[in-house]
């Protein structure tokens, strides 16, 4: 099992964007390049019926003429190849609007398979379908981080938002830190997209449909699972449902904290070596858990060696599915199996064969990535 102190060393990966190795950062230094971006405007809150709001959830959803052509788009995804813009653009519209009607809390039925980060290494992604089994036969709750990092944010992002709106009650997917304009800007899916479809089209109708990912999910309402971890802003669940989600993560605040804070073996609340969200000890889980009646916080956003990395007396734990990270870390990866008794398992897997661009990486990836 890795080391909780090999686990602090790379919890800091994302922190002082064209910062100095080395130089002192301060909270609101570093933290002032992801508040740039202008959140999008927030329409009014409108009363609606339960008859209506069931006809919009319905409209939301694919019609059974309209499975064939979602379903050649998952093949062809699958066989790792991206969609033509058109399609790309016609799936974010289908996505945003079916996201629109999900929770910030997200209910989850047991069984469910937990995945943690991706970002973009495609090929390990078909080696965790392979091994946990392909949608529909497997549901699937997704942590967020899709993209930035690997080679193929593109495809990645895609084949989830797809799987996403053909099963959308197999598969959850929620928001990770890299959901984010500024983020993908710095780290690679902003420039992987220019370089595939010669524009920033594709761009923006994710980061768009980035701002209508849930928040977090419940399993069972026993399992909380958020990106990164908790707020000291957030005492219970219905905090959480409370919060205006449709907008790019702000620098501060209770989601930005959702998506960003991470586990610390010190008690209590921390100022975060990542210059956004905080750090909290053990008796903060061990309260929240017991506010709310959850028996687990399951979490992703950090690198852990073996995959999968147990806190505050297994109380929590972080799940990480992205191998050989970077394609240079030499970590294993996990998805954790949640069964009908709520009983967990963890599935550690190892990268897929290396492609020739991916072979490279490890020369041309900048120390920032890591």
């Amino acid at each position: 099992m890795a080391s909780s102190t090999a686990s602090d060393a790379i919890a800091s990966d994302e922190v002082g964007l064209n910062v100095t190795p080395g130089t002192p950062r301060s909270r609101s230094s570093t933290t002032a390049r992801i508040a740039r971006s202008t959140p999008r405007a927030k329409a009014p809150e409108v009363p609606r019926s339960r008859a209506k709001r069931r006809i919009e959830r319905e409209m939301t959803r694919l019609r059974i003429h309209e499975y064939a052509e979602y379903d050649a788009m998952v093949a062809t995804l699958l066989e790792h190849k991206f969609l033509p813009e058109s399609d790309v653009l016609t799936l974010c519209d289908r996505a945003r609007a079916l996201l629109a009607e999900e929770s910030n809390v997200q209910l989850v039925r047991a069984p469910v398979t937990v995945v943690g980060d991706i970002h973009g290494q495609f090929h390990d992604m078909m080696e965790m379908f392979k091994m946990g089994g392909f949608a529909p036969d497997t549901n699937y709750l997704f942590l967020g981080d899709y993209v930035d990092r690997g080679y193929y944010s593109v495809e990645t992002v895609t084949l989830v938002a797809a799987l996403k709106v053909r099963y959308p009650d197999r598969v959850t997917i929620i928001r990770g830190n890299h959901e984010s304009r500024q983020i993908t800007q710095v780290y690679g899916f902003y420039d992987e997209c220019m370089r595939k479809y010669g524009h920033a089209g594709v761009w923006k109708a994710f980061t768009d449909l980035f701002d209508f990912m849930p928040l977090s999910a419940v399993v069972e309402n026993q399992i909380f699972c958020p990106h990164g971890g908790l707020s000291p802003s957030i005492d219970t669940l219905d905090d959480v449902r409370k919060i205006d989600r449709f907008a790019e993560v702000p620098h501060e605040g209770p989601v930005c904290d959702l998506v960003w804070s991470d586990p610390d073996d010190r008690a209590g609340w921390g100022m975060s070596p990542r210059g956004a969200g905080y750090t909290f000890g053990q008796d903060i889980t061990e309260q929240f858990n017991h506010k709310n009646g959850l028996k687990l916080i399951a979490r992703a956003h950090q690198l852990v060696m073996e995959g999968y990395l147990w806190h505050h007396e297994q109380s929590l734990v972080t799940i990480f599915s992205a191998p050989n990270y970077c394609y240079r870390c030499g970590n294993q990866a996990s998805i954790m199996e949640v069964n009908d008794n709520m009983e967990t398992e963890f599935l550690q897997f190892d990268p897929a064969p290396r492609r020739g661009e991916e072979q490279q990486a490890a020369k041309r990836v900048p120390d920032y990535f890591l």
